[in-house]
């Protein structure tokens, strides 16, 4: 097989004249600084007119980032805004109880379950829901984050729950608070 290629022990070669190297990039009509990008998008319209097309379509895409970035930032600062004005019918009934002089303890009692109504009734619209625990039920690490543990009163009761501390909440079936639990050994 043959090569084309001359062998640097071959008399009948001539040396060829070394001509400068063109840097990288600069094959295919690619210059490598933007002076000559420049230069090539005035020569051509065409690439000057695709050139302009990036650049606003570049700058329109920047744009949308920065927006997005802003409306996200709001919308996590405002998040809780709803909820809380649902809250705040709550609220006034609240200071509208304790600015009240009753001394009838069976009114008092009446109105603050009307308002601790009012609330729950609130937070499950909301979607919060509380976890029914009870004392006996198996203890679950899926649900209840166990306080302390301390000997079963009777031994149907080791590995259960033998009080609740605070009750677990759940939000959409996410767990928000876990039920703090004291466990029988």
């Amino acid at each position: 097989m043959q090569e084309n290629n001359p062998s640097p022990e071959d008399p009948t070669t001539e040396p060829v004249p070394q001509e400068p190297t063109e840097p990288q990039g600069a094959d295919n009509g690619q210059e490598t600084d933007e002076g000559g990008a420049e230069a090539t998008a005035e020569e051509n319209p065409a690439t000057a007119d695709w050139h302009d097309k990036y650049l606003r379509l570049y700058a329109e895409f920047d744009n949308f980032r920065k927006r997005t970035m802003r409306e996200r930032g709001d919308l996590i600062r405002n998040a809780g805004m709803d909820v809380l004005e649902k809250l705040l019918p709550v609220l006034d009934d609240f200071d509208r109880a304790a600015a009240d002089p009753s001394e009838d303890v069976e009114a008092v009692r009446e109105g603050r379950q009307l308002i601790h109504n009012k609330l729950r009734q609130l937070l499950e619209a909301q979607g919060l829901t509380r976890m029914e625990v009870a004392p006996g039920d198996a203890f679950d690490v899926d649900l209840h984050e166990a306080i302390t543990n301390i000997p079963a009163p009777s031994p149907e009761l080791a590995g259960k729950v033998v009080d609740v501390v605070e009750p677990g909440y759940m939000l959409n079936d996410k767990i928000m608070r876990y039920a703090k639990v004291v466990v029988g050994q």
